[in-house]
């Protein structure tokens, strides 16, 4: 055991956030702390790094283990270098370099016990530089920080002129590299685009220490942890497994928590009804058994309501209008900034009901073509056009479409002047906005908040074809099962940039990677984009280094038409093996009628008719011969 935490509690204005927290992490163990927003994650990290005190209870860190803690925020205003920054946390390293450099100085001129005593020293040195890996400490720098998204062309560039996101990222490297015992991270996977955050996953679960995530990014939880560790209305519980395990548990759990108390409900009305009639009676033995069961209810532990997944909370989306099949239609569109071409000759259409996700590392455009569809930027080069009755609902990361000046009930029920307020509530309290919170005025309000309001507008907008940009961000894991639900059983077209691999995974229909200022079509979810991930980028979007002609030929002639046939082949090989197994069905339905038939003492005696059905049944039993053979091929 590295980590323990012995009865935690903290309260906060009178009101209890964690309560009997007790849980222990394993010397090289993975776990990860969940619980919906504000359910005391952040406030437990704090007080295990003793940020803040507990109200009561105990953080026992074994004796001389290290550890190391990424907040989600961080105030990085150094004036060094981004590499410079990450170098800082080697610096025992370079001064044992130093002073073996100084040593083999000495060595040259030494003699005798001298020398003898500088070569034991260097011996030491070296050793100790080794068990450091001193010899490969650049390349292990270099490594952490290409993994975390930054080129060699960004090296060089000031801690303090980045973005929030940017510091994080060095703050992330800075504390891989110093390599604590155990760390401890809070949402790490916020700043990172899908390339880091996979470097990232297989960087901790090769970490030699132990790791405490928190994180709402299930894909990742899923491939990293073997423990899960929930608060859940101030109670902390252990489940062993990764996120997908604890999930089914929990739900198990609840059902079993919720029918045990459902149960006791019952028991509890039942004997207040007994009670009640025994005093009816009004005989002195009846008066005394109703007051028995009394006191037996009093000592009875009243078992608390579980937390249930309200069914109010989730959201139907409903298009007001149907739109044509064709809903867009994109060609040759290219967008360059100064000194960063983004893409070039962009082409692809997206059909009414598809739910298509645009994914790509930063900085490849994703965000810029939303923009472009919404025209809020012009496109270069290149046109796009909207089908039949397609009326777009936009959620942006700029949040545009609020007024600062209004609350969050107002914002909704200005727009909406129908809802009941029961019904705006139900909305807002999916995307975690409940008792006063909802007239909360929107300036006051962080990025994340507006995100969610944005998103809770959207959701009533009745648009058939919803634009969104990383709809996720700042989403704890309940809010973002209810908006996948309510995407998969909405009826009108989705396309939509995000990160979170396991809301693209239940969700996309298709994925467009943006690759090499290139787009490449995948017809299928995220576990199919990364199993033909290598070979489709090798023929639609090739780097700029393969040398290759025969795959350049080949990249040229496989352009987007080819894309396209490609997908109506596909589509038309669903369709037809949808059609032979109607046709399987159906005929196997007749040969079993036929059985029947012949069953029959009136049928038997008729020749007739048996050699009728005889001859039907033996041509059903070729043409299902054929079928079968047709849906092998097919599927």
């Amino acid at each position: 055991m590295i980590l323990a935490c012995q009865d935690i509690e903290k309260s906060f204005g009178g009101a209890t956030l964690i309560r009997d927290a007790s849980f222990h992490i394993e010397d090289r163990e993975k776990a990860a702390m969940v619980g919906i927003n504000g359910a005391g994650k952040t406030t437990l990290l704090r007080i295990i790094m003793q940020e803040i005190p507990a109200d009561k209870g105990e953080v026992i860190l074994s004796r001389g283990k290290t550890i190391g803690y990424l907040a989600q925020h961080q105030e990085l205003d150094s004036e060094l270098t981004i590499y410079d920054s990450l170098l800082q946390v080697k610096q025992h390293i370079l001064d044992m370099e130093l002073h073996m450099r100084e040593t083999e100085k000495q060595m040259k001129h030494a003699k005798g016990e001298e020398l003898e005593y500088l070569m034991e020293l260097y011996s030491r040195l070296t050793h100790d530089f080794e068990m450091e890996n001193g010899y490969a400490y650049k390349s292990e720098l270099i490594g952490v920080l290409k993994g975390l998204g930054f080129p060699e062309s960004e090296f060089e560039k000031p801690v303090s002129t980045l973005s929030g996101g940017q510091k994080t990222r060095v703050a992330l490297g800075r504390l891989l590299l110093s390599k604590p015992d155990i760390i401890l991270l809070d949402e790490p996977t916020n700043h990172l685009d899908m390339d880091s955050i996979a470097w990232l996953e297989t960087y901790l679960l090769n970490y030699p220490g132990a790791v405490l995530i928190v994180s709402h990014d299930r894909y990742f939880l899923d491939k990293i942890v073997s423990k899960v560790i929930e608060i859940d209305n101030g109670k902390v519980s252990s489940f062993t497994g990764n996120y997908s395990a604890y999930s089914e548990k929990k739900a198990m759990l609840r059902k079993e928590a919720y029918q045990a108390y459902l149960n006791q409900q019952q028991e509890i009305r039942h004997q207040e009804e007994v009670i009640t009639r025994l005093k009816q009676f009004n005989r002195e033995k009846s008066i005394r058994r109703a007051e028995s069961r009394e006191k037996m209810l009093e000592k009875m532990e009243v078992l608390d309501k579980p937390t249930e997944l309200n069914a109010s909370m989730r959201i139907r989306l409903e298009p007001r209008v149907v739109s044509g099949n064709d809903v867009l239609e994109v060609e040759h569109l290219s967008k360059a900034f100064p000194g960063l071409p983004l893409f070039s000759d962009l082409n692809f259409s997206i059909k009414r009901g598809e739910r298509v996700a645009i994914i790509g590392s930063n900085g490849t455009g994703k965000t810029t073509i939303l923009k472009i569809l919404n025209q809020v930027i012009p496109a270069d080069s290149g046109t796009f056009s909207l089908g039949s009755k397609v009326h777009i609902g936009y959620y942006d990361q700029e949040h545009h479409v609020l007024h600062m000046e209004k609350t969050i009930f107002d914002e909704i029920s200005d727009a909406y002047p129908k809802l009941t307020n029961t019904e705006i509530r139900n909305l807002l309290a999916a995307f975690l906005f409940t008792g006063d919170d909802v007239f909360k005025q929107i300036s006051s309000l962080s990025g994340g908040e507006r995100g969610r309001v944005s998103l809770a507008k959207l959701m009533l907008s009745e648009a058939n074809f919803l634009i969104l940009d990383e709809p996720t961000n700042h989403l704890d894991i309940l809010s973002k099962e209810i908006l996948e639900e309510a995407l998969n059983n909405y009826t009108g077209t989705v396309l939509y940039v995000s990160h979170d691999r396991y809301f693209i995974n239940k969700t996309a229909t298709r994925i467009l990677e943006l690759t090499n200022q290139n787009m490449v079509n995948y017809i299928g979810n995220y576990d199919y984009y990364l199993e033909k991930r290598e070979e489709l980028t090798q023929i639609y979007a090739p780097g700029l280094e393969i040398e290759n002609t025969e795959q350049k030929e080949s990249a040229t002639k496989l352009d987007w038409k080819q894309q396209k046939e490609e997908q109506a082949r596909l589509r038309k090989r669903e369709n037809d093996l949808k059609k032979t197994e109607a046709e399987i069905e159906k005929l196997e339905t007749r040969d079993k009628e036929i059985d029947e038939e012949m069953s029959d003492p009136r049928v038997a005696v008729n020749v007739a008719e048996c050699v009728k059905l005889s001859n039907e049944k033996a041509e059903i039993a070729q043409q299902l011969e054929e079928l079968y053979e047709k849906w092998e091929e097919l599927a």
